[in-house]
């Protein structure tokens, strides 16, 4: 495949039905449009790429728009979709299963949804989780609480065995909500069912308190993740600043990407060292994290630390790789080793007092703020659009703020991370006021 049919997404054949929306077909009359097969976003907007498309004649990568479309492949009346949701909590988890049977219920009136309890273990029939009859009464107030109402689980589960319980119970199309080894699993199951020759669609709606998602703009639950996390960070700011040399360690989420760390010391600027997994620091030296900190406290008498989970992993002797259900590598603990580092430091040198924070089961689980609910609602409805067309293997997303569908099998091919030389970065370090580099 060359590269600009990589974002093409996979039809699970000719969409023969009318669709029961009352959409326009034309500019002008004041009614929101069909969306056509033909429209395209182009991904790489940069003038660069650009020149490069029109010296060689090329047209340019686009992305498949998202919307409802005129014709759909299922035919709304007698289709059966399912819902489960994986992984690691998030904000806005209930906000999008709430928006999803919303959609379906009242947009095409498909009276027939499930819900898979306990992710996919739920499709696994030896866990003995029955499947839930969702409708719109039994959703309606859900989002305004955090978790998932379905409830969740980490770990894989037997493909051939899930699509089998897909086809037992005659469901046509499922919806994934969760991060990239969720994504990775349904990916999975769109690829079995196309070696049955069956037609059930399989759509992923990326989920990641992280971030980490490639190629998309955000995921949701996020933007509430560091909003729930600001005012942690501004209680942790007075704790410093109330004591001689005062030290606060606020550990925040961030396995291997810390947009959260860094979105919510810029959120509340009042921190003044952000140490993410995808820069490397030392302890150490001249120019090494204890030494900066120490010239800090001269200086100004406290600081403010903020730590992704992920941060520093290379400090630790002796590491083995362990890795959890999902397969994702368990750290240690950095928060409590920069409080023994940091205690260890200045022990016989100067009196510090060090409070040590980790609010991050407190974070995952708010429920999504106003931005992300809007978010997550738009999220849904782009995925039964596209759901009941007959598109599969995809995620609904946001790419360049416009609505898109992708590839499963793009958006798993790598972790996004932060970018070092970044704008985004850079605004997090002239706020910090911390150097470009530790060590």
């Amino acid at each position: 495949m060359n590269d600009r049919n990589r974002f093409n997404i996979e039809s699970l054949g000719v969409p023969e039905f009318m669709s029961p929306l009352e959409l326009g077909t034309l500019k002008g009359d004041h009614i929101f449009d069909f969306i056509r097969e033909s429209d395209k976003l182009v991904f790489d907007l940069s003038m660069e790429h650009y020149q490069k498309c029109l010296e060689k004649g090329e047209e340019p990568l686009c992305l498949e728009k998202a919307g409802p479309r005129q014709n759909l492949f299922f035919d709304s009346e007698n289709t059966t979709a399912a819902i489960v949701t994986c992984g690691g909590l998030c904000p806005g988890i209930n906000n999008v299963i709430r928006g999803l049977v919303m959609a379906l219920h009242y947009f095409y009136g498909v009276k027939k949804i499930i819900g898979v309890p306990y992710g996919y273990e739920g499709l696994n029939p030896e866990k003995g989780h029955e499947l839930i009859e969702l409708t719109p009464e039994k959703v309606k107030d859900i989002h305004q609480f955090g978790g998932t109402f379905l409830g969740s689980s980490r770990g894989a589960q037997d493909v051939s065995v899930m699509v089998d319980t897909l086809q037992d119970n005659k469901v046509d199309m499922l919806f994934a909500i969760g991060g990239d080894g969720t994504l990775k699993g349904v990916n999975a199951l769109g690829e079995e069912i196309s070696k049955r020759n069956a037609k059930i669609s399989v759509v992923g709606i990326p989920k990641t308190i992280d971030n980490d998602i490639d190629l998309i703009d955000e995921s949701f639950g996020f933007e509430t993740a560091f909003d729930v996390a600001s005012p942690i960070l501004r209680d942790a700011h007075n704790e410093a600043t109330g004591a001689y040399n005062g030290i606060s360690i606020i550990k925040l989420m961030g396995r291997d990407s810390g947009f959260i760390a860094a979105s919510a010391a810029l959120a509340m600027p009042v921190v003044n060292f952000v140490l993410i997994p995808e820069m490397d620091f030392s302890l150490d030296g001249e120019e090494g994290f204890l030494n900066v900190l120490e010239k800090r406290l001269q200086k100004k008498k406290h600081a403010v630390i903020v730590v992704a989970e992920g941060a520093g992993q290379q400090l630790f002797e002796d590491r083995k790789i362990v890795k959890d259900a999902s397969g994702n590598i368990q750290h240690e603990d950095i928060g409590v080793f920069l409080k023994e580092k940091i205690a260890e430091y200045f022990k016989g040198k100067s009196p510090v007092t060090i409070k040590y924070i980790d609010p991050s089961y407190i974070v995952r689980c708010a429920p999504a703020n106003s931005s992300d609910s809007v978010f997550c609602s738009r999220l849904a409805y782009q995925a039964v659009h596209g759901a009941m067309a007959g598109k599969t293997k995809f995620v609904a997303s946001r790419v360049n703020n416009r609505y898109v569908y992708v590839p499963i099998s793009e958006v798993t091919k790598k972790r996004k991370k932060i970018d070092l030389e970044g704008e985004f970065w850079f605004s997090v370090l002239q706020s910090t006021g911390q150097p470009f580099s530790l060590g």
